[in-house]
């Protein structure tokens, strides 16, 4: 089973993601399990899957926070897509579903990401790292990158406070 970093910890992945379907998201078949389905694919079954106890979503960098809104409280897990490393629009996302909709469960980051930026995306709200079955090597390099810095001079999700109102 694959592995991901969640709150600092490697431990076993036992959700599935996935894919956006290639036909209409209301004709796509949601397996049984721990699945996180794509946005649309909520929006179009959103009635048939609400009974569902073990089922999360998924935003892609081309839908934002908004669209999912203050129905991100009611999943236990919401993930943001990185298709590319220099693509920095699932930070804001993260950072605006957690801020601006209140949302306490787990904030994945699937796709693309570098372990590097293991320590801004806990600064954004992310706190499980889902590199994918294809890139396990890089789980012990993003558990040591998310104590690259102890101190900040900005506000973030994870110290609302920024370092001169700290200090006073």
């Amino acid at each position: 089973m694959p592995k991901l970093v969640k709150d600092g910890a490697i431990i076993e992945n036992d959700w599935t993601l996935m894919a956006k379907p290639d036909g209409e998201p209301a004709e796509a078949s949601v397996p049984e399990g721990k699945v996180i389905v794509p946005l649309k694919v909520w929006q179009a079954q959103k009635d048939t899957l609400k009974s569902r106890d073990s089922l999360g979503v998924w935003l892609d960098t081309d839908e934002t926070a908004d669209e999912l809104g203050e129905e991100a409280r009611e999943f236990p897990l919401v993930a943001v897509n990185f298709p590319a490393f220099a693509d920095g629009r699932a930070f804001t996302t993260a950072r605006m579903i957690r801020e601006r909709y209140g949302f306490e469960g787990e904030l994945r980051a699937v796709g693309y990401f570098l372990a590097e930026q293991a320590n801004y995306l806990r600064r954004c709200g992310v706190n499980a790292l889902d590199f994918g079955e294809d890139r396990q090597q890089h789980l012990e390099a993003a558990v040591e990158a998310l104590n690259d810095f102890t101190e900040y001079y900005q506000s973030s999700v994870d110290q609302p406070l920024p370092l001169f109102r700290r200090r006073a």
